[in-house]
């Protein structure tokens, strides 16, 4: 098998570099931020197109009621906030000014899962999934990788509906895939990260990289052969894929940097459960309970979502 590819740029970073590429040539493009200019990778962009760019302060709730005002008028606004608080304290805004009202936000989370580490509880967004899956009209996206962030973004800006696109911090590989096509991305579409016969790893984000890690474990120690989907788009689910990955009858783990509740794996999982599926069946997520403290990657290990982590709870759903 193929080495996993380094880690390149965070994905932040690409975000912001394609987005000052689009904005070179679309004057339509605006961002607008919550004192998140910094840590959004906006900078430059600020620096090279001041007069597309719009800075509301630490006031989520006027942030997307602006971007949606943008939006309404015909402007690609892409709305750059930590994710925590985006999809909290501005949820009202979200459902109201943009989703019910059709207004073709981007959302973009930033600092996303428990990349804020060791900051704790309060800045860590493991609800976001759950509760924007509740909301009507409105797509939620998670790039595993540079690839996947590019693609998104220049997809979000000729989208007219709403999206919500969430980032971690760190450096992440420019693509996962072994055999990269580079027209291999479509929101609503997920992507087969690498094909396997035994075991289905699907996963969404920077969780994709620790299924590469553990199916690599899994191979050279335990010659299983893992199949490995990266769900960039949660919502709306590429049902014809999961549906084709079921099909093989081969055990599933899902794997998320969300709460176990309301995410990814419940969404597939109510999937398949009703359409009749019968695999042998794992969710990996943070638990409904107090989050440790830690780095990403400490926080990452105690709660599983790591090579080692996942090849154990590989190996122990063989054993059910």
């Amino acid at each position: 098998m193929e080495e996993t590819k380094t880690a390149a740029a965070a994905n932040l970073e690409v975000f912001s570099e394609v987005l000052q590429n689009l904005a070179a040539t679309d004057k339509d493009i605006m961002v607008v931020t919550s004192d998140s200019r910094g840590s959004g990778k906006l900078v430059p962009f600020g620096q090279k197109y001041p007069e597309q760019i719009v800075e509301v302060g630490i006031a989520e709730q006027n942030l997307v009621g602006v971007a949606a005002g943008l939006a309404s008028m015909g402007k690609k606004a892409f709305a750059v906030s930590p994710a925590c608080f985006l999809t909290a304290r501005a949820l009202e805004q979200i459902k109201n000014d943009v989703a019910y009202s059709d207004n073709s936000v981007k959302l973009i989370g930033i600092s996303a899962g428990v990349s804020y580490g060791a900051l704790g509880t309060t800045h860590h967004s493991l609800h976001d999934y759950a509760v924007l899956r509740a909301i009507n009209n409105i797509s939620i996206l998670a790039p595993a990788d540079n690839f996947e962030t590019a693609e998104a973004i220049k997809a979000a800006a000729q989208m007219t509906s709403p999206v919500y696109i969430r980032f971690g911090k760190k450096g992440m590989p420019e693509n996962l895939q072994q055999n990269p096509d580079p027209s291999d991305f479509k929101i609503g579409k997920g992507r087969i990260i690498q094909e396997g016969s035994d075991l289905i790893f699907i996963a969404t984000g920077e969780a994709v990289l620790p299924c590469v890690e553990a199916a690599k474990l899994l191979e050279q120690e335990q010659q299983i052969s893992c199949k490995i989907i990266s769900l960039h788009t949660i919502k709306p689910l590429d049902t014809e894929l999961l549906l084709a990955a079921a099909a093989t009858g081969k055990p599933i783990i899902t794997v998320e940097e969300h709460s176990v509740n309301g995410g990814l794996g419940e969404a597939v999982a109510s999937l398949l459960f009703q359409k009749g599926c019968t695999n042998k069946f794992q969710i990996v997520g943070l638990p409904d309970d107090h989050t440790v403290s830690g780095s990403q990657i400490e926080i990452f290990n105690h709660y599983g979502i790591s090579g080692e982590g996942l090849k154990n709870t590989a190996l122990n759903l063989f054993q059910l």
